[in-house]
C-alpha cells in the first residue's frame, strides 16, 4: 500500500517505532537510526539474563526496517540526519522537542529543504504547554496523567500498572493514521504536514465515551465491582469448569429473556424484581447471585453452545496462551509470520499490523536489522563515497 514511501524513523523504545513497524508492513522503506549501542529496547531481555537471537518484543515494532546507528550528538551525525530527511517522504520521532529544535531536526528547520515532508512528533504530553519537553512513556503518560488508571481500578482498590506497551501501541495506531491522513494531503497538494501524535492524547481518545460523559456532565461513575454494576447483565461469568466469560446486553430489554433461558433460568423472565431495567440496577447483587449459580452449572462447551443457540453477544474471557491457539484469531489475520534475525531462513509467530489489506501484501517485509546493519548502503544511497564512509565509521559518527 505504501511502497515508494520512505520513512526516517528517528526514534526508540516502542510507540514511534510501532507506528513505524505498521508503515513498513504496508510497504514503505522504513530507515530507522539508532544511537551508538542501538535502540536500548533490544536489551528487553538481555536485562533479564537471556541471550536470544531473535528479540520478540524488538522484533514486532522494528520488522522489515533498514539500521543505520548515527551519533547525532555530532555535527557530522546531524547533518547526515538532515540529509537524510531532505529526501524522505516521512519524518517519524520520539525525541523531545527541545533537543530537535538545538540540533536543527524540528519541523520547521526540515521543511525548509523539504516542504513535502511529513513530519511526525510522537511524545508523551504534545508540543505545547509547560510539559511539552517532559519524557513520556505509557504508564506515566498514558495511562495515569490520561486518568485511564483511575478509572480502571474497581472504587476503593489500588492502582496498577498497565501491561507491557499497551498505551505505547495504541499511540502508535493513532500516529500511523495521522501520517497516511498527511501524506495524502502532500501527494494532493506537494504541501507537507506537522503531525503531533502523544501518549496523553490517543489515551483521552481511546477511553473518549467515559471522558466525554466527565466533560458533558461534570462527573463520572466509578468503576463497579460485578455485584454492583448499573447494568448487571453486562457482566462477567464462570463455569463450572472455572472458565470466565462476558456477556454483552445490548439497549434495552431486548436480550433478557434470551439470558434467562440461556441461564436455564425461564422463572426470572417475568420476576417483577428484573423485568425493568430499572428493576434490575436496584435488585444488581441478587440478580448476579442468581446467574452465578445458574452459569455455574455448565460447563465452559455448555455455555458456548447455549448463549449462542440464544444469539446473544458474549466472549470468552481468555489467556494469552489461548488467544494464541484460538482459529478465529488466525482467520481474522490476527498473527503473521516473521523472518528470523539470524538470517537462517527460519521465521516465528508474531502479532499482525492493526488492519488488512486483502489481495495486498499487508505483512512484514523482512527481518528486524541487526544495529547498524545498513549503514552504509544508506548513505550510498544518498551519495556518500566509500571513502567518505570509512571516515565516517572511523570517527564513530556512524557504527
Amino acid at each position: 500500500m505504501l511502497e515508494g514511501i520512505r520513512v526516517i524513523e528517528h526514534a526508540t523504545y516502542m510507540a514511534a517505532p510501532g507506528a513505524g513497524g505498521i508503515l513498513s508492513d504496508w510497504g514503505a522503506d522504513v530507515i530507522k537510526i539508532e544511537p551508538p549501542g542501538g535502540d536500548p529496547i533490544r536489551n528487553f531481555f538481555a536485562t533479564i539474563g537471556t541471550d536470544l537471537q531473535d528479540n520478540p518484543v524488538f522484533d514486532f515494532d522494528n520488522r522489515g526496517k533498514r539500521s543505520i546507528m548515527l551519533d547525532t550528538r555530532t555535527a557530522e551525525g546531524q547533518k547526515i540526519l538532515r540529509e537524510l530527511a531532505s529526501e524522505a517522504d516521512v519524518f517519524l520521532t520520539n525525541v523531545r522537542p527541545g533537543g530537535l529544535s538545538r540540533s536543527g531536526l524540528d519541523y520547521e528547520s526540515l521543511k525548509q529543504t523539504n516542504p513535502k515532508l511529513v513530519y511526525c512528533s510522537l511524545t508523551g504530553f504534545g508540543l505545547e504547554g509547560d510539559d511539552a519537553d517532559k519524557p513520556g512513556f505509557d504508564v506515566a503518560s498514558f495511562w495515569s496523567r490520561a486518568g485511564v488508571a483511575s478509572i480502571t481500578v474497581p472504587k476503593g482498590q489500588d492502582p496498577f500498572p498497565i501491561r507491557t506497551a499497551f498505551g505505547d501501541h495504541t499511540t502508535s495506531m493513532a500516529a500511523a493514521a495521522g501520517i497516511c491522513a498527511a501524506l495524502v494531503q502532500a501527494q494532493r497538494t506537494g504541501k507537507g504536514q506537522l503531525v503531533e501524535a502523544s501518549l496523553l492524547r490517543a489515551a483521552l481518545f481511546a477511553m473518549g465515551s467515559d471522558f466525554a460523559i466527565q466533560l458533558f456532565f461534570g462527573r463520572i461513575g466509578s468503576t463497579k465491582s460485578r455485584h454492583e454494576q448499573i447494568q448487571p447483565l453486562m457482566n462477567f461469568f464462570k463455569t463450572k469448569d472455572d472458565s470466565w466469560f462476558c456477556i454483552v446486553s445490548r439497549q434495552g430489554n431486548v436480550d433478557w429473556a434470551p439470558i434467562c433461558r440461556a441461564a436455564d433460568r425461564p422463572d426470572l423472565i417475568d420476576d417483577d424484581r428484573f423485568t425493568s431495567a430499572k428493576g434490575r440496577r436496584k435488585n444488581s447483587a441478587i440478580l448476579v447471585d442468581y446467574l452465578d449459580e445458574a452459569f455455574g452449572a455448565f460447563t465452559k462447551a455448555e455455555i458456548t453452545e447455549r448463549l449462542d443457540a440464544e444469539s446473544l453477544a458474549w466472549a470468552p474471557v481468555q489467556t494469552l496462551a489461548e488467544v494464541a491457539a484460538d482459529p478465529q484469531v488466525m482467520a481474522a489475520g490476527g498473527i503473521t509470520e516473521v523472518p528470523s534475525a539470524s538470517g537462517d531462513g527460519t521465521s516465528f509467530k508474531s502479532p499482525a499490523s492493526p488492519i488488512r489489506f486483502p489481495g495486498s501484501d499487508d505483512g512484514p517485509k523482512g527481518p528486524s536489522p541487526k544495529p547498524g546493519q545498513h549503514s552504509r548502503s544508506v548513505l550510498e544511497q544518498i551519495g556518500y563515497s566509500g571513502t567518505e564512509i570509512d571516515d565516517l565509521l572511523a570517527k564513530k559518527v556512524i557504527t
